[in-house]
């Protein structure tokens, strides 16, 4: 796995952490209600839905962290399935975000896009 593959999979897995951060603690934060399309009123009605997805976006994190690990220490085709799978993934996870909320274009971008360049670099 090249250098470049590896460092876009740890920035990754650092934006999926904070976004870990942000659905399972901090999603009722006024600032956040855009990016989720959320409102006050309905707090308790998404929130076992969205502290499941946060905690999903840690374990996909992880995921990528440990498939740079593996690759580094010797296991390069069990790290780079890995890292391949993950980010094959987050690209059809966007396209779902899109195809089911169009308003979301801004988030799917930002899940998708890197994770394509991830899986491209992975696969080339």
């Amino acid at each position: 796995m090249s250098t470049a593959a590896q460092a876009l999979a740890i920035a990754i897995a650092v934006m999926l952490g904070s976004v870990w951060l942000m659905e399972s603690f901090f999603y009722r934060h006024p600032r956040l209600y855009p990016m989720f399309l959320l409102e006050r009123r309905d707090f308790d009605a998404v929130r076992l839905w969205i502290v499941n997805l946060g905690f999903y976006n840690l374990t996909t994190g992880i995921a990528l962290a440990l498939g740079v690990v593996l690759a580094r220490t010797g296991h390069v085709p069990q790290g780079e399935a890995l890292v391949a799978f993950t980010a094959g993934q987050h690209v059809f996870l966007a396209l779902v975000l899109l195809a089911t909320e169009r308003r979301l274009w801004l988030n799917t971008l930002l899940e998708g896009v890197p994770a394509a360049v991830l899986l491209l670099l992975v696969l080339l």
